[in-house]
């Protein structure tokens, strides 16, 4: 695929604040696909200035909460055929399990290996979400 080129078969994730799109790729998994996956960055945009933008050449689920807590002004544009069959607008989870990890080494999750990291959103204007066992704040 060259970063030209438009997708045939695959997501599009588009608007995605300038510079968040390589935490995006790591948090989604992306560095493990076998198709092709192109990031492009600081691309000239009227309504956001500039932004990145990442392409992946074969369908495939995406973890949309992971998208929300990274980025939740972004867009995933599903296509087939070269044609746009699904433009999804993505917002802040209420709750993530799995996606962030605690980081305090008293939580629960320290020591119970099996459990669940669970956040939830506590203050929607600032982005904040805390475990939900400790009430320590996730770091972005």
């Amino acid at each position: 695929m060259n970063i030209d080129s438009t997708v045939r078969t695959g997501i599009v994730i588009d608007h995605i604040t300038a510079g968040r799109a390589m935490l995006l790729y790591e948090l989604l998994g992306l560095e493990n696909e076998q198709g092709a996956v192109a990031i492009i960055k600081n691309v000239q945009s009227r309504k956001m200035g500039k932004k990145d933008i990442i392409k992946v050449d074969t369908e495939r689920k995406l973890n949309l909460d992971i998208i929300g807590y990274v980025d939740p002004g972004a867009t995933v544009n599903v296509i087939r055929d070269g044609k746009l069959i699904e433009k999804k607008s993505i917002s802040m989870p209420e709750t993530l399990t799995d996606v962030i990890f605690c980081k305090n080494p008293r939580c629960i999750t320290s020591v119970e290996q099996e459990l669940s990291h669970v956040f939830r959103l506590t203050d929607k204007q600032n982005k904040v979400y805390r475990c939900l066992y400790c009430e320590t704040q996730a770091k972005q």
